[in-house]
């Protein structure tokens, strides 16, 4: 089941993607799934990001390969950092580049969107607080990010956390394949079956360091491969049981 957040008119609504028509759901799809009745064609909507969350939490180095491209130690417990929601944008928005900045990174992830609220969960029992799975870009000031020694700036500009283009319901996250293509090439091609941690132990992980409510956002790292964005270039990040999600990177 694929769930997608969109806007038609002046309606914000959740529904179900089937092909190219939506069956609208009432409410939201963090409980029961209860049809509306009504359907719309992608054509005629806007995609939004699939959920609100009230936070995004990050992992950094988190991919064996990456920690080889970076020529950095495998963090002895999974490392974490935070994203503003003020960060997010949907498929086909634009990411704004920074003034302040001279060189903004690309970071293809498996986005891990939770169903309802997890505290001190057990790994095997993640995939119960799991609704789904989607695409996520952790955008990236590379400079700021070496210049300040903590992460924060550098990751937390508006528009530097697009994921979608939807959640993906049915899906394996142990064996997942991760692209990323800058303007039409092959940039990042890794694999779940990769991570340092896997995403049910990253996940009660996290639940053990802050409890997770419905519609928060985890993006589970990124493989090797990771390079610079300019204005006017088309970035994707391709999860294929889910999608491409496809932002344009824009001057302020």
């Amino acid at each position: 089941m694929k769930i997608v957040r969109f806007s038609i008119g002046k309606k914000t609504a959740y529904g179900v993607l089937n092909n190219r028509t939506i069956e609208t759901i009432q409410g939201n799809p963090f409980g029961t799934i209860k049809y509306s009745g009504s359907t719309c064609k992608l054509s005629d909507v806007k995609l939004l990001a699939p959920c609100v969350p009230s936070k995004i939490v990050c992992l950094g180095l988190n991919y064996q390969s990456h920690a080889k491209e970076l020529k950095q130690q495998i963090p002895q417990t999974p490392l974490l950092f935070l994203k503003p929601t003020t960060a997010v944008i949907g498929t086909e928005d634009k990411i704004i580049y920074p003034q302040m900045s001279q060189q903004v990174d690309y970071e293809g992830e498996l986005g891990v969107v939770i169903k309802k609220k997890a505290s001190h969960i057990l790994s095997k029992d993640v995939a119960d607080y799991v609704l789904g799975y989607t695409c996520f870009n952790d955008v990236t000031a590379r400079d700021l990010q070496k210049l300040d020694g903590q992460w924060t700036r550098a990751k937390s500009f508006n528009t530097f956390a697009p994921f979608g283009p939807c959640i993906e319901t049915e899906l394996d996250p142990e064996n997942v394949p991760v692209e990323t293509y800058l303007n039409g090439e092959l940039k990042q091609k890794g694999n779940t079956n990769d991570l340092i941690y896997s995403v049910y132990d990253t996940v009660s992980f996290i639940s053990n360091v802050m409890t997770l409510l419905p519609g928060d956002v985890i993006a589970t790292g990124t493989p090797g491969g990771i390079g610079p964005m300019k204005p006017g270039d088309t970035i994707e990040i391709k999860v294929a049981p889910i999608g491409i999600l496809e932002n344009y990177v824009a001057k302020p």
